[in-house]
């Protein structure tokens, strides 16, 4: 397990952001007018892409850029703190140096190599959490918001074997089997890192307040959006290429045909990815996707062995240690009967009569377990009985 302790990062050394490395990268990254097509043009061009702030008028329009992308331009050239475009790029730096979030750029010596080089690679990336683990291999962990408890169980169980082989578990922190890869890993004592579509102080899910919480003290929180940012459904499938583009390869465990986890594998394949399966009934909506995949090429996965044998080629064992799953586990100081009614619950809803069941307890226990857990912010109660939430 890390400690949370990051060492700074070059574009931390300053407090100003004109001198600072993720200063430029900043601005680039809220020019208007200046998408992957634009930026491709001026990378033709240039040698760098933070180049394009100090380029005269006649080059950038040379290049293809309009008024309205050269305007703020010239007032970065300036260094005019009060063009409104400057103003917000400083008050993002502010708040991001007030909460103690980092930023990683391309200009940064560990700004991940297998992301750099995919398509319309993200210029800034908001950060808490520990920067040493972008030095890991990962792999990526997706699949159905709407899981069965069959895939929640592989999810967590795929997570924490993978993590023991090394990989670093990597998922968006969505509701259903993002969660339980995450909570996999953590439980287990390990590392994972969770990339939102949202600003941190939006967090989407809600009911991931506290995965998210224990994710920056025993991993890394990851956005490309700043702080004030609200989820759009535009965004999930942007998040999706930045946990393909870091992972040397997806596993995917649940999955409809319209999942957006289809998406992610596509994204997959695209930047030379390996992709994985994992096989279900041909009765569960949740397995077609799955299927479709193996039907594309993607490999079947029963054990993780199946995933081990396909990136042997490429992976070797990291050199850290990690720690001990007791100092990670939620139900490292809870009782006997409170362990068994969390590793009974899920992320989905479950009755207290399906939990009277699996756990063997009468009700009046189980509730009194039940209302513990919920002063600990680990299960909640919601319409259907209580999840997991942590």
């Amino acid at each position: 397990m890390s400690d949370a302790v990051t060492a700074p990062s070059p574009s931390e050394l300053t407090t100003d952001l004109f001198q600072s490395v993720a200063g430029p990268w900043l601005m680039l990254s809220r020019l208007p007018k200046f998408g992957i097509r634009r930026r491709q043009a001026a990378l033709s061009a240039m040698a760098d892409l933070t180049a394009v702030l100090g380029a005269s008028v006649a080059t950038l329009k040379a290049i293809g850029l309009t008024m309205e992308t050269i305007e703020p331009v010239q007032a970065w050239q300036r260094q005019d703190r009060n063009h409104p475009l400057v103003r917000q790029v400083l008050q993002t730096w502010e708040t991001c140096r007030a909460q103690g979030i980092w930023l990683l750029t391309p200009g940064d010596d560990d700004y991940p190599d297998p992301l750099r080089h995919i398509h319309d690679a993200p210029m800034v990336l908001y950060c808490l959490g520990d920067r040493q683990l972008l030095t890991r291999d990962q792999i990526g962990i997706v699949g159905s918001r709407n899981a069965t408890r069959a895939g929640l169980d592989h999810a967590r169980n795929f997570a924490a074997a993978l993590a023991r082989e090394g990989f670093l578990v990597t998922s968006g922190l969505a509701l259903g089997i993002d969660g339980a890869a995450h909570a996999g890993a953590l439980d287990a004592g390990h590392d994972t890192l969770a990339v939102i579509g949202s600003g941190f102080d939006q967090l989407y899910p809600s009911q991931h307040r506290k995965l998210a919480d224990r994710i920056i003290h025993q991993g890394l929180l990851m956005s490309e959006y700043p702080p004030g940012t609200r989820a759009r459904s535009a965004h999930f499938p942007q998040r999706n290429r930045i946990i393909s583009g870091m992972s040397r390869g997806i596993l995917v465990v649940e999955a409809g045909l319209k999942s957006g986890s289809l998406i992610t594998a596509r994204l997959a394949l695209e930047q030379g990815r390996e992709v994985f399966a994992i096989p279900g009934s041909v009765h569960s909506p949740v397995a077609r996707g799955c299927h479709h995949l193996i039907k594309q090429g993607a490999r079947l996965v029963e054990t993780v062995d199946d995933v081990l044998e396909e990136l042997g080629a490429w992976w070797s064992p990291p050199v850290a240690s990690q720690a001990t799953s007791a100092e990670a586990s939620p139900a490292a100081n809870l009782e006997p009967r409170e362990i068994a009614v969390l590793e009974a619950l899920g992320y989905d809803p479950q009755s207290t009569d399906q939990l009277c069941s699996e756990t063997g307890l009468p009700a009046d226990q189980l509730m009194q377990s039940l209302l513990l857990l919920e002063l600990q912010g680990l299960v909640s109660s919601v319409p259907g009985g209580f999840q997991r939430i942590a």
